[in-house]
């Protein structure tokens, strides 16, 4: 049986990372430059866990987007499909506060000039694809290809995973637009991942089950939704169970949700149907159980990719 390949779409960007945690952007002196961008992260995690990532995204002819590309393939990614752009590539400045609130400036630049190609639509059939792109609801050639290859994955019998990638900095006041360009994608999903946030922001609940059993009226029949520590609450048209998480001392859970998800997707792809499997209470809980490890040892070190579990860490 041959394991199936996961095309992750969207941003691959460099996060500079503050030296002097606990401070604000505004009393940052050093920066260390990492690799980011939650699909380009959840291809890695894939890939380092012996599956087959395909990125599809854009990045700058600069020095950091050849840093980007040499990144991804270092970690067995296969970015053939990667498109490289006369735009700068797109950076984000992080910096966490003493009270652990990070502050944010994003420089958009080539994640937003992704432009779509027909023949790689047609290349999608009978895969997967991972929707996970925090930033493809904010305009540009992306937006438009993010939808094309939605379309694309559903004529193609593709089992469909959607993450929002919800991020404060990105849609301040604006939340409305951003739910409404959800709607579609969760329709189509066989797969959802949702921080707690985004279940009740995308539903307009106040409780989970409530937000749950609205998100599967769209249309999504497995809906996973990650509460940190506590573990993942898995919510199928059956009900919801909560799957525990592993114990970890946690110094940075930046890329956690990334690591959950391609683990995840990792064990689907090496199923013989993903959907056939997603429709298995008891192997879905067992697979959610080793994801939900891959997220709490991607939380004991620093950085997202750096910190991504292969096989024999788990």
């Amino acid at each position: 049986m041959q394991m199936k390949k996961v095309y992750c779409i969207g941003e691959l960007l460099i996060d500079f990372v503050a030296e002097n945690q606990g401070k604000d952007l505004t009393q940052a002196v050093q920066f260390t430059k990492k690799a980011g961008g939650a699909p380009a992260n959840v291809a890695c995690a894939i890939s380092k866990l012996g599956g087959s990532a395909v990125f599809i995204g854009a990045v700058g002819q600069d020095a950091f987007g050849q840093f980007l590309m040499d990144t991804l393939m270092a970690h067995g990614v296969d970015v053939s499909t990667a498109q490289r752009s006369q735009t700068f590539t797109t950076l984000a400045f992080v910096s966490i506060a003493s009270d652990g609130e990070r502050d944010f400036v994003f420089s958009r630049g080539a994640d937003q000039t992704l432009s779509y190609q027909s023949s790689l639509g047609k290349q999608l059939q009978d895969s997967m694809v991972h929707f996970g792109a925090a930033t493809s609801f904010l305009g540009g050639p992306l937006e438009d290809a993010y939808g094309r290859y939605l379309i694309d994955a559903q004529a193609g019998d593709c089992t469909i995973c959607f993450d929002p990638n919800f991020r404060t900095d990105l849609w301040k006041n604006n939340e409305t637009e951003f739910v409404q360009k959800c709607l579609p994608f969760i329709a189509a999903a066989d797969l959802c991942k949702f921080s707690h946030e985004e279940a009740l922001l995308l539903s307009g609940k106040k409780e989970l089950s409530a937000a749950c059993a609205y998100l599967h009226q769209l249309g999504c029949p497995v809906i996973c939704v990650t509460l940190g520590a506590e573990g993942t609450w898995v919510s199928t048209l059956g009900g919801g169970v909560l799957v525990p998480s592993v114990a970890a001392k946690a110094v940075d859970t930046t890329g956690a949700g990334d690591a959950f998800i391609g683990c995840l997707l990792q064990q689907l792809a090496e199923t013989e149907s993903p959907k056939k499997a997603l429709a298995q209470p008891e192997l879905l809980r067992q697979m959610v159980a080793k994801a939900n490890a891959a997220g709490a040892f991607t939380t004991q070190k620093f950085g997202a990719i750096a910190a991504l579990p292969t096989q024999a860490d788990l």
